[in-house]
């Protein structure tokens, strides 16, 4: 079997207001090639945002992969790292609390785009002077300050 090109993915989210308007902004880096992805939305809430920005890097990649996923939020690492999806889907979309999952619909295509890479979920502490993330950080809140911005068709008040 054929070894997993290497990816890093390094992914941030922004929101001006929360909710308010916001964007993604996510950076894929294979060997000596980079990739710069971003979107910005009319209404939606930052935890969306930081989905998004981890979602869409995932989407992008064309073949399965061995990714190093990079994102400050906290949200969306725990979740992963730490059981907390896995719970979640066991008690049918609830938290421990029984309340219903927020950003469902989300992390159910989280989980599909996560389809057959290998993927190590790393936090990194935000607005510390790690040149990707402040790169992400830019493209989010560029993107959320952009004119065209699109529905977010997931987000409920």
């Amino acid at each position: 079997m054929a070894q997993k090109t290497a990816v890093v993915i390094y992914s941030d989210g922004a929101c001006l207001g929360n909710p308010g308007p916001g964007g993604y902004g996510t950076v894929l880096i294979a060997g000596k090639h980079r990739k710069e992805v971003s979107a910005g939305f009319r209404r939606t809430t930052n935890n969306r945002m930081e989905l998004l920005g981890a979602i869409v890097g995932l989407e992008t990649l064309s073949r399965p992969c061995a990714v190093q996923l990079w994102s400050d939020s906290q949200y969306v690492i725990h979740a992963m790292t730490k059981g907390w999806l896995d719970g979640w889907q066991k008690r049918g979309w609830r938290t421990s609390q029984k309340e219903p999952v927020k950003n469902q619909d989300l992390w159910q295509r989280l989980l599909a785009a996560i389809g057959e890479h290998d993927i190590d979920w790393q936090w990194v502490r935000g607005h510390t002077g790690n040149v990707e993330n402040e790169r992400c950080d830019q493209l989010a809140v560029a993107a959320a300050s952009g004119g065209d911005l699109a529905e977010d068709a997931g987000f409920s008040e």
